[in-house]
């Protein structure tokens, strides 16, 4: 069976100097088609007190001028992307986020900044045998014969673009490039192993990994660093909405989703190393709403984008054959694992579990992440003879080096350059 997944390739443009004045109009348009929506969404909001989803935003504006400087797709993506942002920011607030701030206009001073535009099925043309792309003008944009857009593009070397779903022209702040979605048969791979591997997610550890016979621990220092330093960047910015705000929460998710990308692939990397076939990991769907963090706790776990990793995590693993599976993680961490003895007071301390009744000293996070493991494998709980726990004390540190951009273990990232 065909194992088809999504990757997307940045591939620079070889014509950039003839095509970057057209690229540069279709991105001025999709950020003054998104200051129209988002003004639209104003007056809405302020006469019925709801924001209007992306369905009614293209009914609103389908007929607008700015619709049409855009390929009709690519005008409803942009309609899309800032009905998604409203939704994204409600949720936060209904979470008790009160930073939150609903998405603004998009503005450079007096000028529009240039944004990504996406080229959908009926805005793109590719053509693989001499590697270029024509993407399509709206119908205000085209004059006389430049209807389109004609890239020539270059990749990697080992990177075979083919079964293209969705092409995004974007701007980097020097030259524009293009990320070409494609849809990848990776094959039916065997699984590594018959093994399975438990995965707790966290906050200050983000990922505890246990094997049955070893643990890996990912901390989440280098990004809590990272979170640190946008918010006391984003606090000197006079207007929430300004270019500086906005480029600095760009930054921010693009450095989030690096981190999440090197954790997810080092994870898969390492299980499959270990034979496992099966990746249990804690579901923490309502964890938000049925715990108090505290008020830093909880500012702290609406920034870590555990479902995005998970995702991360499912793509990747699937690749190598390992099958990921969501396993509800309550009482994982009030639970010894070795000896099966439920009680709140047995963790001790943040990052120590010490049981009472059978003795045993482990990491707290790798406590629970064996306990995930075993609610996959229940005939894993101990039945009263000796097990060697030992491993669950001492896990195996795996840092975020920052100067890589990698996952290394915690011996190599400390080294000086």
């Amino acid at each position: 069976m065909a194992n088809l997944v999504t990757r997307t390739y940045v591939a620079s443009i070889r014509n950039h100097q003839q095509v970057r004045d057209d690229l540069n109009s279709l991105g001025f348009a999709a950020s003054k088609l998104w200051n129209v929506a988002r003004w639209t969404c104003d007056c809405i909001w302020s006469e019925t007190g709801t924001i209007p989803d992306h369905g009614t935003l293209k009914a609103y504006l389908k007929s607008h001028e700015r619709y049409a400087d855009l390929n009709a797709q690519s005008s409803q993506a942009i309609l899309e992307e800032l009905a998604e942002a409203f939704d994204s920011w409600y949720a936060h607030r209904q979470k008790g986020n009160g930073d939150a701030n609903p998405p603004g206009y998009r503005k450079q001073g007096d000028e529009h900044p240039r944004s990504t535009v996406t080229f959908k099925e009926d805005g793109f043309k590719h053509d693989p045998d001499h590697n270029r792309i024509r993407l399509s003008k709206g119908a205000n944009l085209k004059k006389s014969w430049s209807d389109f857009v004609l890239c020539e593009y270059a990749t990697d070397p080992d990177v075979d673009v083919q079964h293209v779903q969705q092409v995004r022209a974007v701007w980097t702040g020097k030259e524009w490039e293009l990320h070409i979605v494609c849809r990848v048969d990776t094959g039916d791979p065997d699984p590594p192993g018959d093994r399975v591997a438990g995965i707790d997610l966290g906050i200050c550890n983000f990922a505890a990994v246990a094997v049955g016979d070893e643990a890996l621990l990912y901390p989440g220092g280098a990004l809590k660093e990272d979170d640190y330093y946008f918010q006391k960047e984003r606090a000197t910015c006079d207007d929430s909405d300004s270019h500086k705000a906005q480029r600095l929460d760009r930054k921010r998710r693009g450095r989030r989703d690096h981190f999440l990308d090197a954790v997810s692939k080092d994870v898969v990397a390492e299980c499959a190393a270990r034979n496992v076939g099966t990746i249990a990991v804690g579901d923490l769907s309502g964890i938000r709403e049925d715990a108090d963090w505290g008020d830093h706790g909880n500012l702290d776990l609406h920034g870590w984008a555990f479902d995005r990793f998970i995702e991360m995590l499912e793509y990747k693993a699937a690749e190598r054959g390992i099958s990921v599976e969501l396993v509800d993680e309550r009482g994982t961490s009030k639970s010894c694992a070795s000896c099966g003895t439920t009680d709140d007071s047995q963790r001790v301390e943040r990052g120590l579990y010490v049981c009472d009744e059978c003795g045993v000293v482990a990491n707290a996070d790798v406590n629970g992440a064996e306990n995930i493991r075993q609610k996959v494998l229940p005939n894993l709980v101990c039945d009263g003879g000796d097990r060697d726990n030992g491993w669950m004390a001492q896990p195996a540190v795996r840092l975020f080096d920052k100067s890589t951009g990698q996952v290394a273990p915690q011996e190599w990232a400390s080294r000086e350059p």
